[in-house]
């Protein structure tokens, strides 16, 4: 059998020396041992025991050596002292390379935020290259996650090896690998949902290298502040989901409120947001609202408990696919009316996150007062004028008056409808 470097040894038992092949005879061969390791046999023979300390110092250097061989990759110099690649030799491909150092795997997104709206599409970019360049193309191990913008565990999106590729969980069939040139990993979603917005991690594995990149998604929408039928600071925080998701819209997130201060919302009444705590936006300082000391900004209360305690709540909506428009047939309608007024158009009464979007993204200006889905009477204004409300833009509010009280309606008709 050949040994480690070539040659076949033998370990003699008398006199404890290692032979080379053709120095044994066959009674000295018939005390000897061997295992196999990965088609290497390693000897191994019981010495005399004044030889005994000797030789298994011996051994414990073969053993390491063979235990570097044996483990399945081999280390091969290349030109350069730093560059090394190893080969697989138990899957009997010597010739293909795999970074082991010296090249280095890099993972880059081109921007760090992506924006769009509710059913649209969005492309998260990733990209991977090595430097040095390798002779040829791997196939490597790409993962999407997801952190979302509420709160929560990071969740699996897409996984994909070489050409396959698996969406799981909510994804599932709305997400894929671009793959327009070599390393593009990046990750299409279509048919956006509200709660889509958050990081999204690109992590690139090839053989020992594990490098990734994050993008932020974030969904171009319109906050809006609502209370409860019965009054205000009526909502625990599942009643404030609950309420958000009955109006077409989703618990708006602490980012939201933000960019929403900062294009001039201002309300004083404090309201759950979706990581559980209680806050709301001042642009104009005044004696209800924490006084004229305090600066302008986003007041929090902290996190609330979450059963206990009770708010009001602000809801986030983005772009609708559909059409909300404003009906007063002959005469104005009570709630039912109004209802069955939609249903006749082949629509549905609107709802308020709905007629938000509407104001939001199709410039709906109608000083008309009309019928919501959850009793409340609002109208949307984009051009302020005398006998429409204040002098901003916005959605009026007339709170929830009796159901027997008369009113226009506004509908809301999908596309697909």
């Amino acid at each position: 059998m050949k040994g480690l470097w070539g040659s076949s040894t033998l370990c003699h038992p008398s006199s404890g020396r290692w032979l080379l092949s053709g120095e044994s005879s066959q009674s000295d061969r018939s005390s000897w041992s061997c295992r196999e390791q990965h088609e290497v046999c390693l000897w191994s023979c019981k010495p005399r025991e004044q030889n005994i300390k000797r030789i298994l110092g011996m051994m414990m250097v073969i053993c390491s050596l063979a235990q570097l061989v044996l483990s399945g990759w081999a280390l091969t110099a290349a030109a350069s002292p730093d560059n090394f690649f190893y080969h697989n030799f138990l899957s009997g491909k010597d010739n293909e390379e795999i970074h082991f150092r010296g090249v280095k795997l890099f993972v880059d997104s081109a921007q760090p935020s992506v924006f769009a709206v509710r059913g649209g599409n969005a492309t998260m970019p990733c990209r991977f290259w090595h430097e040095p360049e390798l002779s040829s193309p791997r196939e490597v191990r790409v993962k999407w996650s997801w952190l979302p913008a509420a709160g929560g565990p990071e969740t699996d999106v897409l996984v994909a090896i070489g050409l396959r590729s698996r969406s799981l969980g909510e994804f599932r069939g709305r997400v894929r690998l671009r793959r327009d040139f070599p390393g593009d990993a990046a990750l299409v979603m279509t048919e956006l949902q509200l709660n889509d917005t958050g990081r999204y991690r690109c992590e690139v594995v090839d053989g020992l290298e594990d490098k990734s990149s994050s993008v932020h998604l974030e969904l171009r929408g319109v906050v809006f502040p609502y209370q409860h039928p019965h009054g205000r600071y009526y909502l625990s925080f599942l009643g404030a989901q609950q309420a958000c998701e009955e109006q077409d819209s989703t618990l708006a997130t602490f980012s939201q409120l933000f960019q929403s201060w900062k294009e001039g919302l201002n309300w004083c009444n404090a309201g759950w947001l979706a990581d559980g705590t209680v806050q709301y936006p001042i642009t104009q300082p005044r004696m209800p609202c924490g006084g004229h000391g305090l600066a302008p900004g986003v007041r929090s209360y902290g996190r609330r408990h979450l059963h206990l305690h009770r708010y009001d709540v602000f809801c986030f909506s983005s772009s609708i696919r559909g059409e909300v428009f404003y009906l007063q047939p002959s005469h104005k309608m009570n709630l039912s009316e109004a209802r069955q007024t939609c249903q006749e158009y082949g629509a549905k009464i609107a709802k308020v996150g709905q007629l938000y979007a509407a104001w939001k993204f199709s410039g709906m200006d109608h000083c008309d007062a009309g019928w919501l889905a959850d009793g409340s009477v609002r109208y949307a204004i984009t051009r302020p004028r005398r006998n429409c409300g204040p002098s901003e833009p916005g959605v009026r509010s007339f709170g929830f008056p009796p159901p027997h009280h008369k009113h226009g309606v506004y509908c809301y008709k999908s596309d697909d409808e």
